[in-house]
């Protein structure tokens, strides 16, 4: 294979189309840190950890898919029959162990940073990122056994805004995890419709997802659920003065979920293959609604 037909599989085994999972809630906490700076609720923030942490969480990221993609690869559940993105391991643009190697590489990068952060903040950062290395490293175990909703959420619904806001501030603010929740649970529906298109393919290899226990209908609803509970969930922060009446602003994302909610209900189990981009349909609909959220959080810091 040529030079530029490998350079093609580094980036696709790194899936950049799934980055908003990470990138989101990292937004999120950055402006949640600058919304509570300019209401006295802390003292000061630190900009250079905030974006130090942020790369640090992509980064974290990426070796999870790419390890992600190793051992979906080797236990048989990728296969060439499965819809979706490309697979560079099954369309043969990258071997095995240059798949592993590039995966613990970037890893270790990733330790690095949350080292250097560790070092000059404090211990709470530790537990945070032992749980970010469990997600990268043996996430599909978690996966497999119909886990891996529950990791996710842990992961990147909650633990990614708070360690951002704890870098930046030198505090644990509990009330993160509130305010990140409901992009939290969207992120999660990234995965769930990304199992959801597989279950055939996943039966087959003989793992068990959420979506599998669930079946389609159960799967659709949960689906539907996760979308419409987050906008919920922003109207009773907002009521309850956990959340800026401007962060409504994320009612301007309603239109795609409910466009999202229709496609996954046209779903058949002779026609996954009709949702087989709905997993990036959902990670684009992560980032335009963190991104508001941010542009919420921003303008109540402002006036």
């Amino acid at each position: 294979m040529d030079g530029g037909g490998k350079l093609k599989g580094w980036i696709l085994v790194a899936q950049p189309w799934a980055l908003p999972a990470s990138a989101s809630p990292a937004l999120i906490g950055l402006s949640y840190a600058f919304y509570l700076y300019s209401t006295g609720v802390v003292p000061e923030i630190n900009w250079a950890y905030g974006v130090i942490a942020f790369f640090g969480a992509l980064i974290f990221h990426m070796s999870g898919n790419i390890l992600g993609d190793y051992h979906d690869y080797m236990s048989g559940v990728d296969v060439k029959e499965k819809t979706g993105p490309p697979r560079p391991l099954v369309l043969e643009m990258l071997k095995p162990r240059q798949v592993l190697i590039y995966g613990y590489t970037v890893l270790t990068i990733g330790v690095l940073i949350g080292l250097y952060l560790l070092i000059n903040t404090g211990l709470p950062l530790l537990f945070i990122g032992v749980v970010g290395v469990i997600s990268a490293t043996i996430y599909y175990k978690f996966k497999y056994i119909a886990l891996g909703d529950v990791l996710i959420f842990i992961c990147y619904g909650l633990a990614i805004s708070l360690g951002m806001v704890y870098v930046m501030t030198g505090q644990l603010v509990w009330s993160t995890l509130l305010v990140t929740t409901p992009a939290g649970l969207l992120i999660v529906a990234i995965l769930h419709a990304n199992n959801t298109r597989d279950m055939l393919q996943d039966k087959a290899a003989g793992i068990r997802t959420q979506a599998m226990n669930l079946g389609l209908e159960g799967s659709q609803i949960t689906y539907q659920t996760l979308l419409l509970v987050t906008y919920m969930l922003v109207a009773i922060l907002v009521m309850v003065d956990m959340m800026s009446p401007y962060t409504f602003l994320v009612l301007l994302s309603f239109p795609i979920a409910m466009k999202n909610i229709k496609l996954m209900k046209k779903a058949t189990m002779e026609d996954l293959g009709i949702i087989r981009f709905l997993d990036t349909h959902t990670a684009q609909l992560v980032l335009i609604f963190s991104l508001l959220q941010v542009a919420g959080n921003v303008i109540a810091a402002l006036v």
